[in-house]
């Protein structure tokens, strides 16, 4: 595997993560995975600039947007921070923090509750709105379902800023979670997995009187506006609780490492005696002029990291192996277990992930295993109690054939997961294509959710997507769980599709390998679904990031009849298979080919204001310094081994008042900041 197909299968799976995440509330695997997979992938694009994508999960924050509210853009953009389960890795960050400053600092350790982010804005003393976290840019405004959160102040006392905005967590306490579940248990109802998707699908609710029945939670932790109380973070914090906010009294000021060590040891084991869920602690600069200074980098702040906890184990019987089959064909093992108590809910079920895992762990059905969920979410095995195998069952091994259509499994090279080939007959992967067509990021076909496209498909309604746009009012009234209202919905969503643009059209075929990015880079290299169509192995590998794999997925994807006939299909009923017009045009950008280090601090941008203008002229941003620099952009403080290496290269260094000449910008006297944060 090259490694532009390496970073190209890591973005696409974090992307369906980052979606299982934040918009479905389901997430398929465990904090820790996520953020090892997020550091492969972030190591892999520093070592690899030339592979640079701003799109990439890197680059952004998942997204929790849903259709049922409006959508608000933030003031400030919400970032996430980076994470670490090592003290050594607190301890670097606490290098980069001294070496960044050159000064003495504080910092201020937080609990890091696990719940779902919010941003409440005040105006003369009144709560205002309440918006999500989102895609970071913007996020729903669930203003009158936080209003019935008893713990959010709706009017503020004392002496406060006119405006301003101040973030936190919502969270639902254990005692009302084990409530509901048991509520839901009792009429039948899928439970909750944890707390946190409790409180993020409560919060979601598009009936705030249901919300109030919840009882959930908020804890503050970050300020932000023009007029600010305090300097200082902790201070800032301290002046909003006594204008009644809810501030965590486990917050403190530590001036050496060692203190923040202490505080890591102490709540790690007194933290499961609070009576809400926490997964780490937050430590953060208490300076926010400092904070200002250090700045952030395209993800997270530079003055902030989150330390999580590992996570609890339990040991329990193996009872059976379970396969399932998902939408691209990957077959996935899970364990049916006895029930056990971890991290506060009841687990039944764990994965297994792939073979190897499977091979490694030895596993016997019988066999007592250990189960863990890390970050509190997904459980797995991670290891078998050997003393105790005693009169187990079977060997476990992995199913040669499809558990639904019985086609023969294969497995590609570099690849960990077994796929079932079959997949245009193929039940599983027939729906699972249909409901990546009709996803929000793709053809955004409201009324179509899963349980509604099986039910379709059962009816002999839906066998491709193409029949999507076959699909008449009378036919869906009469079935169950719709009616004349969905179905006339339905219609008018399938209408509306038809303009999405053509790049989307693309990543919905669902062309095995091709995801969001991809999707847009073949759509602007080819401009239209005929010559994509009819593009040759070089044609497509000469395209930015477009390697073997998926160029050998597309060519596939075009020589089956059943797809080129699918897409005559979809061309017919009117979806666009064309670029637009004007992303036709060339920008014609004064930085177009350049790749550009920014280091230092600036009076006119901060430097994420001057990566944005960077791609808005076609440059491209670098992390570090190589013969391929074509100059660095550099303020004040710059690095001094930034500043070595572009000297031993002979790499230009661009002053700002040069930088604004070249991209034909004025120079002002007004500096601007923007203010982020997770």
């Amino acid at each position: 595997m090259t490694v532009a197909d390496k970073i190209e299968s890591l973005r696409r799976e974090l992307e369906q993560h980052n979606y299982n995440y934040y918009v479905l509330s389901q997430p398929s695997i465990t904090d820790f995975e996520f953020d090892a997979k997020l550091s492969e992938l972030q190591k892999l694009e520093e070592e690899h600039p030339e592979f640079f994508d701003p799109n990439s999960p890197t680059q952004r924050v998942g997204s929790d947007i849903s259709d049922g509210f409006n959508q608000v853009a933030h003031v400030y953009p919400m970032l996430s921070l980076g994470n670490t389960y090592s003290e050594g890795e607190v301890q670097d960050f606490y290098e980069r923090v001294r070496k960044g400053l050159n000064e003495d600092f504080e910092l201020v350790c937080e609990l890091k509750y696990d719940g779902t982010s919010i941003s409440l804005t005040y105006e003369n003393g009144s709560l205002l709105r309440a918006v999500t976290r989102g895609d970071g840019e913007k996020g729903d405004d669930v203003t009158a379902n936080v209003k019935t959160i008893r713990s959010i102040p709706l009017r503020l006392n004392g002496s406060f800023p006119s405006k301003f905005e101040i973030r936190g967590e919502i969270l639902m306490p254990w005692a009302v979670f084990d409530e509901l579940n048991r509520e839901r248990e009792s009429q039948e109802e899928t439970l909750f997995a944890n707390p946190r998707n409790a409180a993020s699908g409560t919060l979601k609710l598009q009936n705030p009187a249901i919300v109030a029945t919840r009882k959930l939670d908020a804890y503050l932790y970050y300020m932000l506006g023009e007029q600010l109380p305090c300097e200082k973070h902790y201070d800032n914090l301290m002046a909003a609780r006594s204008w009644g906010f809810k501030v965590s009294d486990a917050t403190r000021v530590c001036k050496s490492l060692n203190e923040v060590f202490e505080f890591i040891q102490y709540w790690d084991t007194e933290r499961k005696n609070l009576p809400v869920a926490t997964d780490g602690i937050v430590i953060k600069v208490n300076s926010l002029l400092q904070q200002k200074n250090l700045g952030f980098t395209a993800k997270s702040p530079r003055w902030a990291i989150a330390y999580k906890f590992q996570a609890e184990k339990a040991v329990t019987r193996l009872n059976s192996v379970s396969f399932q089959v998902g939408r691209t064909g990957a077959v996935t093992p899970v364990a049916n277990l006895d029930p056990v108590q971890l991290s506060g809910t009841t687990v039944k079920r764990a994965s297994l992930h792939n073979a190897d895992i499977i091979a490694a762990l030895d596993l016997h059905i019988g066999d007592m295993v250990y189960v863990e969920k890390g970050g509190e979410i997904i459980p797995k095995i991670t290891a078998v109690d050997m003393d105790a195998r005693i009169l187990v069952g079977d060997k476990v091994h992995f199913i040669k054939n499809c558990p639904e259509c019985g086609s023969e499994l294969v497995r590609f090279e570099s690849e960990a997961a077994h796929y079932c080939p079959n997949d245009n007959a193929c039940p599983p992967q027939i729906k699972g294509k249909m409901e990546h067509f009709v996803s929000r990021k793709a053809m955004n076909i409201e009324g179509l959710g899963s349980e509604t496209i099986a039910l379709l498909y059962e009816n002999n309604l839906l066998r491709n997507v193409a029949d999507i746009y076959e699909l008449k009012i009378p036919e869906l009234s009469r079935l169950e769980r719709l009616g004349s209202k969905s179905a006339q919905n339905i219609k008018i969503s399938c209408e509306k599709s038809r303009e999405v643009p053509f790049e989307r059209v693309v990543f919905a075929l669902g062309i095995r390998f091709v995801g969001e990015t991809v999707a847009k880079k073949l759509a602007y290299a080819f401009t239209n679904i005929e010559a994509l169509e009819t593009a040759t192995y070089d044609q497509l590998i000469a395209v930015d990031e477009i390697g073997d794999r998926i160029a050998q997925s597309v060519i596939k994807y075009f020589a089956d009849e059943r797809n080129v006939e699918l897409i005559t299909r979809l061309k017919n009923y009117g979806l666009k298979m064309a670029l637009a017009e004007e992303k036709l045009q060339a920008a014609g950008d004064a930085l177009k080919g350049m790749a550009i280090v920014i280091s230092g601090t600036f009076q006119h941008h901060s430097r994420d204001e001057y990566k944005t203008i960077i791609e808005k002229h076609g440059g491209k941003n670098t992390g570090s310094v190589s013969a391929k620099t074509s100059f660095v952009l550099a303020g004040d403080n710059m690095g001094p081994e930034k500043m070595k290496k572009a000297e031993s290269l002979g790499v230009k260094l661009m002053t700002e008042s040069e930088f604004l000449s070249l991209i034909g910008e004025k120079n002002n006297d007004e500096a601007h900041f923007t203010g982020t944060l997770f």
